[in-house]
C-alpha cells in the first residue's frame, strides 16, 4: 500500500537542482543508516544539496532511468523493516512509503524499467517486482533460503543475480517468467555483486573468506577465485571495464585489480590520520561500504560508514583526494545525473 508518512515521509530539505551547465552535472545520494535518511550532495564539491527522511535504516538506493525518483530499502536495525521509500528527485515532493506486508528485511534493489524495481527480500527469501507508481508488490519470486542480499541485473534487466549470504551462493534469476534458473557456489560470506561492463563475466565479492570470485554469467561456473583480504563487501566497474574496485571493509582499503589479467593492481587506503571513527552495525572502525564510480571524471565515491564520510579517490592515481561529510553511518552512494 502507498501512503504518505509525515513523520518518516516529508522532505525535511530542499536546495535548488543543478543550474543549467556545459557538460556534466551529477549529484550523489547518500542513505544514512543510523539517521533515517538519505542525503543529496554535490559531485562537484560535496556540498549538501538537499535532505530525504526514509524508514528504518535506509541501506540500499536505486534511481530511476530518467533520474526522477529515487527509491530506498528500508532494511531496519532492531526489527526487520518491510518497507521502501519513494524520493521526488525533481520537485521535493514528500517521500512516499510502499508497505511491502510480510516481506521483511529489503535490501538489494534496482530500477527494471521507469515503473518497476526488483528488491531482494531476506525475511521472505524472494526477489520482489514493486510497480512504484501504484505502490504495490506486482510479483514474489521464490529464491530459497541463503540470505538473498546484493541484486545486479544484466544489461537488458530481464536477468538478475543474487548473492547469498549465508549460503555462500550467486542465483541467476529471470524476472520476466520469475523463475530462478540456477543457484552455484561463489564463496564463505558472498555479498557484493557486478557484472562487468560487457556482461561477459559476473564478479562476486566474498566477505567471509576474503576472496573475489569470477562467475560465467550463464552458467555461473567459477572461472578465477583471487584473495581480496580484509572483509570485501562491494564490486563495482570503472565505466571502460579495465578495473574491478573492491571495497574491503575490515582493512579500510579500495583493492584495484586488472579486470582482463585478473591480477591486484593497488591497495587504496581509505582513511586518513586522525579521522573520527564510531561505532557501526558491524563494529567500531572506518567500514567503508557503499561504491559508486563516475562515468565521465576519474573518480569513485566510497562510503566510509564508521567516518561519516564519503571518501572521493582519483581512479588515474587511484588515491583519495577528498572526504565530504554525511549523515550518520553512510551506507550506500549513488551517482546520478
Amino acid at each position: 500500500m502507498l501512503k504518505r508518512n509525515t513523520e518518516q515521509g516529508c522532505l525535511l530539505l530542499w536546495l535548488a537542482l543543478c543550474a543549467p551547465l556545459s557538460g556534466w552535472c551529477a549529484d550523489l545520494l547518500v542513505s544514512n543508516q543510523s539517521a533515517d535518511s538519505v542525503w543529496r550532495l554535490s559531485a562537484q564539491d560535496g556540498r549538501k544539496r538537499g535532505e530525504y527522511r526514509t524508514g528504518d535504516s535506509p541501506h540500499e538506493i536505486a534511481v530511476s532511468p530518467d533520474g526522477k525518483t529515487a527509491v530506498v530499502s528500508n532494511y531496519g536495525s532492531e526489527v526487520a523493516g518491510s518497507s521502501l521509500s519513494v524520493l521526488d528527485l525533481q520537485r521535493g515532493r514528500p517521500t512516499r512509503t510502499i508497505d511491502l506486508g510480510s516481506h521483511g528485511a529489503p535490501h538489494g534493489l534496482h530500477f527494471l524499467d521507469a515503473g518497476n524495481v526488483a528488491v531482494t527480500t531476506e525475511g521472505s527469501a524472494s526477489v520482489l517486482v514493486v510497480d512504484v507508481d501504484e505502490g504495490k508488490v506486482a510479483r514474489t519470486i521464490d529464491i530459497g533460503d541463503g540470505i538473498g542480499h546484493m541484486l545486479a541485473l544484466n544489461a537488458d534487466r530481464r536477468i538478475g543475480y543474487v548473492s547469498k549470504l549465508g549460503r555462500g551462493t550467486v542465483s541467476r534469476i529471470d524476472l520476466v517468467t520469475g523463475r530462478m534458473l540456477l543457484e552455484r557456489p561463489a564463496g564463505k560470506g558472498a555479498e557484493g555483486i557486478a557484472l562487468r561492463p560487457d556482461g561477459l563475466e559476473l564478479w562476486v565479492a566474498n566477505r567471509d573468506e576474503g576472496t573475489v570470485t569470477v562467475h560465467d554469467p550463464k552458467t555461473l561456473v567459477v572461472r578465477r577465485r583471487m584473495s581480496s583480504r580484509g572483509f570485501p563487501l562491494r564490486v563495482a566497474f570503472t565505466p571502460d571495464g579495465r578495473h574491478a574496485c573492491v571495497v574491503n571493509a575490515r582493512s579500510a582499503e579500495l583493492q584495484i585489480f586488472d579486470a582482463r589479467t585478473k591480477l591486484a593492481l593497488s591497495r587504496v587506503p581509505l582513511t586518513r590520520e586522525g579521522m573520527d571513527i564510531r561505532d557501526t552495525a558491524l563494529g567500531r572502525g572506518a567500514l567503508p561500504i557503499g561504491i559508486s564510480i563516475d562515468p565521465v571524471k576519474p573518480r569513485a565515491y566510497v562510503a566510509l560508514s564508521g567516518g561519516d564520510r564519503v571518501a572521493v579517490v582519483d581512479t588515474q592515481k587511484w588515491q583519495v583526494v577528498d572526504y565530504w561529510v554525511t549523515g550518520r553511518e553512510p551506507g550506500a552512494v549513488v551517482l546520478f545525473p
